[in-house]
């Protein structure tokens, strides 16, 4: 499974959608990864982009990578609207 993720929304989905496809809460996910619930909910809900490593660690516990590619053909517009 790939997601496109270019802003903290898209990656809190992202981690949500996997945590609960393993059937984990945010507390299993956040004592496995050495975060709070509170920062995993943040996180999920777009509201706090986290830390590189936390997120790092989100997605080691989840068993997925991050993985950076070229951007396909946006122009200058469509990125700052990402942001």
């Amino acid at each position: 499974m790939a997601d496109l993720v270019r802003n903290a929304k898209q990656l809190g989905n992202a981690i949500r959608r996997a945590r609960r496809r393993l059937g984990m809460s945010q507390g299993e996910l956040g004592e496995r990864a050495g975060v709070r619930q509170g920062t995993i909910s943040e996180i999920e809900n777009g509201t706090r982009g986290g830390q590189l490593e936390t997120v790092l660690a989100l997605l080691a516990v989840l068993g997925l990578e991050l993985q950076v590619t070229a951007r396909s053909g946006d122009s200058l517009a469509d990125i700052e609207r990402d942001f």
